[in-house]
């Protein structure tokens, strides 16, 4: 395909909406055509980010006054339980790749319970595609709606489920310890996320209630063979004093006979011809890093000290390979770019 492609973005005032048109910019075979954002209706790009003014992108318009015919995409950075209603009246030729959770869970039931309120789009809900792209390649070029996942589900399935799917540690035995920096809370001010409260210190939230739970549970339990109501994961999350980076360190317990260097081969299998998951050599750590500000992965494998057990680090920079990134790239499978178009970014460091 040489044409472009229009693209719009709903909540394109949040971070996930700024990085999106951060990557998008650069990308060959698109054009940002439309830009919502209730709050910031009527002020221009640069207004609201400086950082992306004079690239001639559209001022912000209100959902209401959304011209969809001017796109053939759309990208959902809004809040849940705001985008099925909105979704749900879109011509249906226009393909929605969902930034928020309110496709991810597959159990409309699970998904009331967690989000405490019923789904407005079943209909809908039900032809949605999980976007994690190196385990659902194949569905994704063929779905309409893709529901990306989360930053924490991203990072922790890419290290989980090719392990479970070959049988190499228990699905019932699952402990995440998971860090964040804080642009995963959104833009939105909160008194937690204030420098002077987040700054120097850390703290783990949401703990046992957090729900990226149950989004990791079914995934599991889907590549396990397993009934999702039969899965339990122990998922910590912590709140880091850095802008952007997720890492995961996953505590799990190898099947009879399986050891480290099974993992590992595992891994170099998997993910060998993976453009953005790289597995580390041998002994060297993940560390937020060595990805950030792009659509990169890196995990390894390390034996622990008790008997039958390893550890698993993966870590991914949340606000692109935990949202716009992993977007941006099931966009290009939906229309048949390279994978890696608008992709190609080197992680940034120091």
């Amino acid at each position: 395909m040489t044409q472009k492609i229009k693209v719009g973005i709903l909540g394109a005032s949040g971070y996930t909406g700024a990085e999106a048109m951060r990557l998008l910019l650069r990308h060959p075979h698109v054009e940002i055509t439309l830009l919502t954002a209730d709050r910031k209706a009527g002020q221009s790009v640069e207004e609201v980010y400086p950082h992306l003014g004079g690239y001639g992108l559209p001022d912000m318009v209100s959902v209401d006054d959304a011209d969809w015919s001017s796109v053939d995409v759309v990208f959902c950075g809004l809040p849940h339980g705001t985008t099925q209603e909105i979704i749900a009246t879109l011509p249906e030729d226009v393909k929605v790749v969902d930034m928020s959770a309110d496709f991810r869970l597959r159990d409309p039931e699970t998904y009331a319970e967690w989000y405490g309120h019923t789904h407005q789009a079943l209909e809908l809900q039900k032809s949605a595609v999980y976007g994690l792209t190196e385990l659902y390649r194949d569905d994704v070029k063929s779905a309409r709606l893709v529901a990306c996942p989360g930053c924490y589900p991203t990072a922790t399935l890419i290290a989980l489920l090719p392990l479970v799917r070959a049988g190499l540690v228990d699905p019932l035995d699952l402990i995440i310890d998971a860090k964040s920096g804080i642009t995963g809370a959104g833009r939105g001010l909160k008194q937690n996320t204030l420098f002077s409260e987040a700054g120097e210190g850390m703290g783990p939230y949401s703990v046992s209630k957090h729900r990226h739970a149950p989004e990791i549970e079914q995934e599991v339990a889907a590549f396990a063979g397993l009934e999702a109501s039969n899965v339990r994961v122990n998922f910590i999350p912590h709140l880091v004093p850095m802008s952007r980076g997720e890492l995961v360190t996953c505590h799990l317990k190898l099947t009879e006979g399986k050891t480290a260097a099974d993992i590992r081969t595992e891994f170099e299998a998997t993910f060998k011809d993976e453009p953005f998951v790289r597995v580390l050599s041998e002994g060297q750590v993940p560390q937020t890093q060595m990805v950030r500000g792009s659509n990169n992965c890196v995990v390894n494998v390390f034996e622990d000290r008790i008997p039958g057990r390893v550890i698993v680090i993966a870590a991914i920079d949340n606000l692109v390979k935990g949202s716009s990134g992993q977007a941006i790239q099931n966009m290009n499978l939906m229309f048949g770019f390279d994978e890696t178009e608008g992709l190609e970014q080197v992680a940034l460091f120091p």
